[in-house]
């Protein structure tokens, strides 16, 4: 077998080998270092490279010793970037044989920065063994049939271009969500059953010392007090109006700029709602049955590129209408209109508008928007449970492969505490008494100089340098991203404009929870500012886990 022939490729004499896995793949090498011990009689060690990064240290009393560095040659869903191994070097190793399946046999590793050539450089024989990857069949996805589902939502078609995989149909409630399977297609994979959350000192620490990606894993679902369950509902009746207004004249912006039959496709999780509430009101002034779709966008790695040849393959893509909740700084604004960009490039199909639609823009980042203020939009105020019982969206090589769309978890477990229906219930009530003012309101917009300013970027960049934290994506303006901050990282203090009302309660309560300072600011372009611990680790907060003051 294979372990026959590479004792026979082994230099004579070799008494010290190392067989090298690659990530994931060990079972493999492992198998292969124990047949090779068990024929060669010499001493055979067993390790595997690794996306995860660690400061080695030489001391014989740590664990590691020394550390190679190359790049990634597996062609990994998020993208190129460093790969490690530890403790090859000064190992004494008399031979290396390296296992990879034949997915990341490719150029990258046999480059002269790539591992093989990283290898050689300290043992004097280096071997490759190739193992073929596991590749499942493309399968016709049927969705099953459900007469709630409107007939707009046609099955993927038979014909594809070659070599371009099969995607499954959108999941939808109740298997997965608690919207109605007509509300919205989530063109995500489900991993409900995938232990995701870490608490959120850990996630805190690993993202900013570059160990981990926000999208790699999942926040402990805040479980709200009573009190601040009956901050909610009180925000709730006092902004519903306010909400219906907003997602009326956002939608007949949209039907009267972008399309007389737009298909709508929230970012998930916090442009779900919206959208859902955009398709409600369609359907309530113009007896439209709009198609709705939950995708996945990540910071730093862009729109789900799988969900966007989905979309292609049903709609037109002239079409489609991306929509978000609220635009903070413009962060996810600017980083759909470079995955579009990317997208086209590398040959996706062409015609995708990145321009967003959003209820509140108080960041002045885009053209389509229900208002500019900056007020407390309720569904900001939870997670999950305002959200479908859907968790923000996952990015991990490991569980999304190359043809694999984004992933989310449902929370089926907390649908006793379930308040997304409820939302969409009461802001639609509002949709009658609405209707004429969003006829002015729209009229006014479309007559107005709707340009974006970029007014928040700006402010954002001032704060950063103000505060000494010289990092833009630690400041989170508005009160939706204030509350994110509170919610699932580790916050440093709450900026509030001066004379800032109810619409901060939950701000305030939050941060008294968490111990954060909330520090009054004239002149704040926002309602709030969050601000993250800027230099975070887990020694910067108190024994009761409270974040630090100072």
């Amino acid at each position: 077998g294979m372990a026959a022939r590479l004792a026979a490729a082994l230099p004579a004499g070799a008494r010290r080998i190392l067989v090298l896995g690659c990530e994931e793949l060990m079972y493999a090498p492992l198998r292969l270092a124990h047949e090779l011990e068990r024929t060669t009689g010499a001493e055979v060690r067993s390790s595997t490279t690794t996306r995860s990064p660690v400061l080695a240290v030489d001391d014989p009393g740590y664990a590691i010793r020394s550390r190679l560095v190359f790049p990634a040659h597996d062609d990994p869903a998020d993208g190129p970037g460093e790969r490690y191994a530890y403790n090859v070097a000064g190992g004494g190793f008399d031979a290396v044989l390296a296992v990879v399946d034949s997915a990341a046999d490719t150029p990258a590793l046999h480059a002269p920065d790539g591992l093989l050539a990283r290898l050689a450089e300290h043992t004097p024989h280096v071997l490759l063994a190739v193992v073929p990857a596991y590749v499942p069949a493309a399968r016709r996805y049927v969705p099953a049939a459900h007469p709630a589902v409107p007939a707009a939502h046609p099955a993927v078609p038979a014909s594809r271009p070659e070599g371009s995989p099969m995607l499954p149909e959108p999941l939808r409630g109740p298997d997965f969500s608690s919207y109605a399977p007509e509300e919205v297609g989530w063109l995500l994979q489900d991993l409900s059953d995938v232990t995701l959350e870490a608490p959120t000192e850990e996630r805190e620490e690993a993202i900013q010392r570059g160990g981990a990606h926000y999208a790699e894993s999942l926040p402990v679902e805040y479980q709200p007090s009573a009190e601040y369950q009956e901050l909610f509902h009180s925000a709730l009746t006092a902004s519903a109006d306010r909400l219906a207004r907003g997602v009326g004249a956002v939608t007949e912006l949209v039907l009267a700029e972008r399309s007389p039959r737009p298909v709508l496709v929230s970012l998930a999780r916090a442009g779900t709602p919206v959208g859902v509430l955009m398709r409600r009101w369609a359907a309530f002034r113009h007896g439209l049955d709009l198609p709705h779709y939950a995708v996945s966008i990540v910071r730093g790695r862009g729109i789900d590129a799988n969900a966007l040849r989905w979309l292609a393959a049903h709609h037109d893509p002239a079409d489609v209408v991306f929509v978000d909740g609220w635009t903070g700084k413009g962060a996810i604004t600017r980083e759909l209109a470079d995955a579009i960009a990317r997208f086209e490039e590398q040959g996706g199909a062409p015609g995708f508008d990145p321009e967003i639609a959003v209820l509140a823009d108080p960041g002045a980042c885009v053209r389509t928007y229900g208002t500019r203020d900056d007020f407390l939009i309720p569904s900001a105020c939870l997670n999950s449970t305002v959200s479908g019982l859907i968790s923000r969206t996952v990015l991990r090589a490991d569980l999304v492969g190359p043809d694999d769309f984004h992933g989310a978890k449902f929370y089926r477990e907390l649908a006793g505490a379930d308040l997304s229906n409820a939302f969409l219930d009461a802001v639609s009530a509002r949709f009658p008494e609405a209707a004429e003012t969003v006829q002015m309101a729209v009229k006014e917009l479309l007559a107005g100089d709707r340009a974006p300013t970029w007014a928040g970027w700006a402010a954002v960049e001032r704060i950063s340098e103000e505060y000494g934290i010289h990092d833009v994506n630690l400041v989170k303006p508005g009160v939706g991203e204030t509350t994110r901050v509170l919610l699932r990282r580790v916050p440093w203090k709450i900026l509030a404009r001066t004379g800032a009302g109810a619409d901060l309660d939950h701000v305030r309560l939050l941060a008294g929870q968490r111990g954060v300072p909330v520090e009054e600011v004239d002149g704040l372009p926002y309602t709030c500012v969050g601000l993250i611990h800027p230099r975070y680790t887990r020694g910067a907060t108190g024994a009761d886990g409270k974040a630090v003051t100072r």
